[in-house]
Formats: C-alpha cells, structure tokens, sequence
C-alpha cells in the first residue's frame, strides 16, 4: 500500500481559467507545495532578516547531517524550536552584518557559525500545532514587514563541525533527551506533503553550502550569504592580521567579475519517463539490480548540456531499453533534494514495430524492462504500491507487478498513462 493517502500530495485549487479548462487541474508531486512563502527577493534585506530572526514566532528547524529535528510519531513531524533553544549554538545575530560588510570582514581562519537559512514566512499559519510548545501563539504582536505578516521560518544546520562541534553536539543530545530524533531516512517520503517541501528546500540549500566551502573558480575558502543561498568569494581576508589591520588581497578570480552562477545553487534536471506502446495498450517499465523482486518503475535519466526534455526522454529510452520514441508530452515535475534534481516527468509513445523492441545491450543500467499491459498495471496501482524499503504488503501474491508508491511522480506517470492521459480528446 503507499506511505501517505493521494489527498496529502500537494494540490492547487480549481478556477476559471482557460487553461484550467483545458488541461484541467496540475499534477503536484511530493516535495512541492511549500505552504510558506519564500519571498526570495528578501534575503538580500539586511533588515528584514535582523527583524525575523529576532521576532518571538520564529521557528527554527535543527538539521543534523542533513537528518531533520523531529517528533517521535507515526508518521513523523518536523520539531520546531525557538530562538532561545538555539542560542547556545547560535550566539550572536547571523545577520548582525550586510552582505558587503561581512565580505570586507571575511576571516578564513575564523571557523565559522552555523548557517541559518531563512525559509519564508507562514502566512496562512500553516504550522500552529497546539500540542507543539515551540508553535504555540505568543502574546506578541504578529511579525510584519512591508506588507508581509506571519511567523518567519529558518533552519540551523547543527551538523558538530569545527570550532563549535562541542556546542552542536550538546544541542543534538538536548533535543533527543527532550523525545526528539532526528530523522534518518527522509527518502521514505512518509513526512506530510507540506512539511517535506519545507523540508526538501532546507535540505538542498544545506547540501549545496557543505558541497562548495571552495571556490569553483579559484579554489579559495567562500562565504555563505543572502541567508544561505549564496556563497561569495571575498577579494580579501582578515587571517592573520593584527586588530585593526588592513584586510589582504586574495587571489583574483573570475566570479568577482561581472554576474557569476559560480556562487548559486544548482538544480540538475532529471527526465522520468512513462513510455507507451504505439497502440496505446502497453506501458514499458524497468527495474535496476538494486529493486527488490518484481518491482518495477518507469525510466528516467539526467538531461545533459545542450539537450531538450523531449530529446532527452527518447535518449534515456533508448539507451536503456532499445525502444524508440517519438512524440514526449511534459506531464508534471517534482523536487528532489537527494542532492539537487528537479525530475521533470514526461509520456511518450513508442513507435510501431521495430521501435517497440526492447534491447538492454546499450546501457547495463537496467537489469530487465518489460512492456505491462494497462490491467496489470492498474491492479498494481491499487494493491502494490510501496517504497524500495517498505515491507511487502500482507496478502501479496508472489509474482505480481509492485509499483512505487503514490508520493513518487513515477506512480503519478504511471497513474496518468492507466487514466488515458496518452488517449485522443473525446469531442
């Protein structure tokens, strides 16, 4: 059976619309759906980021080599803290300084404190939860800023590193003595839909920052800014100087000139791919050696510089399975933060004859693909849908078709492609 229920996927509400008429409601895949708004255009506001970290609703989520704070439950939430739960790792104001003055004071042999990212405000207050002490309401006066009210929204990655690991480590066992842990295994998608984009954004951002303390450009020591969604290499460096000193030059670098996408998060696209037969009968699905026994899932491949969604999905297909397609249609997409992709999901048809042959001589990423027909399918995606980890369902009938569950867009392709996505409009 699948980890959550189809009504905790993310989902816009319907409207009027021309498109809305059309193409009928969008496909929303887990990870997507933040219910907080990231006013992205706001974390270059020294300001605004001194006002909401200060304010009393703040809420702070702990992340511990990428494992989020959590409350012991079924299924888990994410656990909030205050700003005085975190101050023994985080001392002093993270924002105390601009962008430009915290550059001019840059210091490499100064370890540095823990990355506090602003994920965005809760307008619509999303996370109030009576039973959770950190999200009770407080007697203050709500946080406001420009036209902008609600409860701001961070996360401290207290990963134990440097100078404060001994802090960080102390902070990790508080939270556990407290009935929290931090959770292990996020792939398991059994987070609510909303907490686990909140979750997902966090994760990205705090795997980017750990994955480039180094110039890619010049190979210096850089600098989170912008509330953790930058990193900048400063021009010079206080190590070494004497209070009150002159900072020294660094070497020069190229992404210091200019605009740079050096010093920005990346997002790496992902085609996944629901491939149908030419008659519209069959649906082709494969399975890695890593799968357990029987289950089965659509295609999917990076895209590569220089390459179009549709290029790639008939690329991918081709070389892992031999079939040939022809026309791609863009189904939906869905965040993945393991690291950084973005898996833009796609159906395509198969060519008649030899391009339905399957071959796996190209590519051994597979070890088998087959074309299902759709009651297969369809009794699959009501009775054997799980995760890679998830136990076997009570009653499975050995030799049956297991497909993934309904949090990954694959299950979501595949659910499409059974409910006639691929089918000619009735007029």
């Amino acid at each position: 059976m699948s980890i959550l229920p189809v009504a905790d996927l993310p989902e816009l509400p319907p409207d009027n619309s021309m498109l809305y008429r059309k193409f009928g409601r969008e496909v929303a895949n887990y990870f997507s759906g933040s219910p907080l708004n990231r006013v992205s255009f706001l974390r270059t506001d020294h300001k605004f980021l001194r006002a909401a970290f200060a304010h009393p609703s703040a809420r702070f989520l702990l992340i511990d080599n990428l494992a989020p704070l959590v409350h012991d439950s079924t299924p888990p939430r994410l656990a909030w803290s205050t700003r005085a739960e975190i101050a023994s790792v985080v001392e002093s104001d993270p924002f105390e300084r601009t962008e430009e003055e915290a550059i001019k004071n840059y210091n490499s042999e100064k370890d540095p404190l823990p990355i506090v990212l602003f994920l965005g405000i809760d307008e619509k207050n999303k996370f109030s939860d009576p039973s959770d002490a950190a999200a009770a309401p407080t007697a203050e006066a709500p946080f406001s800023f420009n036209s902008f009210s609600g409860s701001p929204y961070f996360a401290v990655d207290i990963t134990p590193r440097g100078g404060t690991a001994a802090k960080a480590t102390a902070l990790i066992e508080a939270s556990k003595a407290k009935g929290f842990s931090f959770f292990a295994n996020p792939r398991s998608m059994s987070l609510s839909a909303e907490e686990a984009a909140v979750y997902g954004q966090a994760r990205g951002l705090f795997d980017w920052n750990a994955r480039n303390p180094f110039c890619a450009g010049c190979g210096q020591p850089t600098l989170s800014v912008n509330a953790g969604t930058k990193r900048a290499c400063p021009p010079t460096d206080l190590a070494g100087v004497e209070a009150g000193g002159e900072p020294k030059e660094r070497r020069p670098c190229e992404t210091r000139k200019g605009i740079s996408n050096l010093s920005f998060p990346r997002t790496d696209p992902t085609v996944i791919m629901a491939t149908v037969s030419a008659d519209g009968t069959r649906i082709l699905l494969g399975r890695s050696k890593r799968f357990p026994k029987y289950w089965y899932s659509t295609l999917a491949g990076f895209l590569e510089p220089g390459e179009s969604v549709e290029e790639a999905v008939r690329r991918e297909v081709w070389e892992e399975s031999g079939v040939t397609v022809g026309r791609v249609v863009i189904h939906s997409s869905q965040p993945w933060p393991f690291p950084a992709n973005l898996m833009i999901g796609a159906v395509g048809q198969a060519l008649p004859g030899d391009g339905e042959k399957i071959f796996l001589g190209h590519d051994p990423e597979l070890e088998d693909a087959k074309w299902f027909t759709m009651d297969e399918v369809r009794r699959a995606l009501q009775y054997e849908t799980a995760g890679l980890d998830d136990p076997i369902r009570t009653g499975y009938k050995e030799g049956d078709l297991r497909l993934p569950p309904k949090t990954a867009i694959a299950n979501q392709l595949i659910a499409s492609v059974v409910e006639g996505f691929h089918e000619q409009p009735k007029i």
